[in-house]
This record gives C-alpha cells, structure tokens and sequence, in this order.
C-alpha cells in the first residue's frame, strides 16, 4: 500500500474566492492607455496598472474582420471594487464597447495583497 501524500502547503496568503482581481482593458494609443491607468489609480480603484506594448487584436465588429494595434492595460484590484472599475472605465473609454475582464486571483504574497487592499482603500 503507499505512502499517504503530504498535504499540500497552505497559499502565500488565504484568498477568498476572488478576493483580488487582474482586470484588463485595452485602447488604440499609449497616451489614452496611460490616461485611463492614471485615472483608475487616482480614483482608488486599483492598486497598480501595467502598461503592455503594442499586441494585435483580429476581431469582427460590425459583420468586418478587423485587425487593430492596441495597448493592453492590466489592472490590479480588489473584487469588492469592481463595480466601480468597471463603471470608471466605461465612463473615461472611448470605445463603444471596450473589454472589460476581470480574471480572479487565486494565490499571492501576503505583502503585496495587503499593499493591494491598502492602496483602493479609503475612496
């Protein structure tokens, strides 16, 4: 008979199921890509937002296959703020319809998940 497994070891930090978030956007300039991180930031409503390069979106809009250069933009977050991400984004975007994806966080380090929910608190 084998050997019983170990138990796993405990996650950096306990995590709600999604406690913390990563959202991303995108837009069609590295100045409005800085823009909207500058106001999500200023807002409180994530702790940090990165800046990618240039990716290639092929999408269909309007019945056309369409090829775009954009600027992803992800944000770090706290789940309880995200309504307010979301409607801030929408407000400040000048997409018709921008992406909004919020994808759950699922392990971090305890330092920088209370750095996190220290810096969208209080807004």
């Amino acid at each position: 008979m084998p050997a019983p497994l170990s138990p796993l070891p405990p996650p950096s930090a306990p995590l709600s199921p999604s406690a913390y978030l990563t959202v991303l956007t995108t837009t069609d300039s590295a100045d409005k890509a800085e823009a909207l991180a500058r106001g999500v930031i200023e807002a409180r409503l994530a702790a940090c937002a990165q800046i990618s390069a240039t990716v290639t979106s092929v999408y269909r809009w309007q019945s056309v296959i369409e090829t775009a250069e954009e600027w992803q933009i992800l944000f770090k977050a706290v789940a309880e703020r995200y309504d307010a991400l979301e409607a801030h984004l929408k407000a400040a975007h000048d997409y018709d319809t921008p992406e909004i994806i919020a994808l759950p966080v699922v392990r971090g380090s305890a330092e920088y998940l209370a750095w996190l929910t220290e810096e969208t608190a209080g807004a």
